[in-house]
């Protein structure tokens, strides 16, 4: 395995440099640039081994789409197009102390009666969870909770046949993949912790919720690369979203 050389990353627009400049020359931000040590790469691309033949099918079939799941929150509703789809991934941003917990709680606590619901918090804990939930009067809500930030950890309990509906990450800044060497809410951290966490949705067939962080510019945290990896981008502005 061949190691390259350590590149530094702007936590704004991710954009990687061979050196440390004081402003990103693909965005323009100020002091935003970050060493980070990339991961170990295959020096021969794929090597010698053969791929297995991917199975190639026609635009009709028997099968039909899965219905989307309503929360009965027509707002979020109809900002989601008519529901949640099995196998998508939304990514939901706004500024702290908005209410983006509060309302995905509430959203997990709708659906919960139909499907298995799964809210993973980095940043409180369950007792936390609890409370908040005792508040909206949701207490008695047949919503799983979790307080964790290992992606690898998370990955081994939603990887199930018979797994959940829905999956809250609150939020995707706080999660981390144990094999690389940056901090939780850099770049390679969160990019590489929502690939795994929608790879697995898809597979499994389950809707991601992931939430994100907003800077005082009014952008996602962390790269802005991580907006093109979701089915659905949501902000919410004091008492709008969009």
């Amino acid at each position: 395995m061949a190691k390259t050389s350590a590149q530094f990353v702007c936590q704004e627009c991710g954009g990687a440099h061979p050196k440390w400049s004081g402003r990103c020359d693909a965005c323009g931000a100020w002091n935003t640039l970050i060493e980070e040590a990339p991961a170990e790469a295959a020096p021969k691309g794929l090597g010698s081994r053969r791929g297995r033949r991917i199975d190639l099918v026609g635009m009709k079939g028997d099968s039909q789409p899965a219905p989307r799941r309503t929360t009965g929150i027509d707002e979020f509703d109809r900002v989601c197009g008519g529901g949640l789809v099995g196998g998508s991934a939304l990514l939901v941003g706004g500024d702290p102390g908005i209410g983006k917990s509060t309302l995905l709680i509430q959203v997990s606590a709708a659906l919960a009666g139909e499907v298995r619901c799964i809210y993973i918090s980095g940043e409180e804990s369950v007792d936390q969870l609890r409370l908040r939930a005792g508040r909206l009067g949701l207490a008695e809500a047949p919503l799983q909770l979790a307080a964790a930030t290992s992606v690898r950890d998370i990955a081994a309990s939603l990887d199930d046949a018979g797994g959940p509906g829905l999956v809250v990450i609150d939020s995707i800044q706080t999660m981390f993949v144990d094999n690389l060497e940056s901090a939780p809410g850099t770049v390679a951290q969160v990019r590489t912790s929502a690939s795994e966490l929608i790879r697995l949705a898809k597979r499994r067939g389950f809707t991601v919720v992931l939430v994100g962080h907003v800077t005082k510019e009014g952008q996602i945290a962390g790269p802005r690369v991580l907006e093109h990896m979701v089915d659905t981008v949501l902000y919410f502005e004091g008492e709008r979203s969009h």
